[in-house]
């Protein structure tokens, strides 16, 4: 039996169109920052749940950052984000682990775009190197 499911970038296409606030809006401009920082990014849908209806996951040899949404924000997770450069501040979410970095964005935040780019541009060059 064939797989009927949309492919990952059309998942999550209809997943920041189902987002009908700030939210939506929010996911795609950081869904296009990360594109633009690497044209060669793979989009990926996981964790796909009965509670949940699974979360954008963006990778190029290795995982990049995950985009969560929740009801007051979007997380963006860093897989590796604990070895990243971030002169800029961005990391603001789960900073006391080992591994991983996130960057809270709420409705009245402003991405900074630059410095967003720059950070998926080292992640994707930290998976490169390994």
């Amino acid at each position: 039996m064939a797989d009927t499911k949309p492919d990952p970038s059309t998942r999550i296409d209809d997943h920041i169109k189902g987002l009908d606030d700030w939210r939506g809006q929010a996911l795609a401009d950081v869904r296009s920052i990360i594109r633009d920082a690497d044209p060669d990014v793979v989009e990926e849908w996981k964790w796909e749940k009965p509670s949940s209806g699974g979360v954008p996951v963006w990778s190029h040899n290795g995982g990049i950052c995950t985009g969560e949404t929740y009801r007051d924000k979007i997380k963006l997770t860093f897989f590796k984000g604990a070895a990243l450069d971030d002169p800029s501040g961005l990391f603001n979410s789960s900073l006391g682990g080992n591994v991983r970095r996130a960057i809270d964005i709420k409705e009245a935040d402003k991405i900074d775009k630059p410095a967003l780019k720059k950070l998926v541009q080292e992640a994707v060059a930290l998976n490169e190197s390994k």
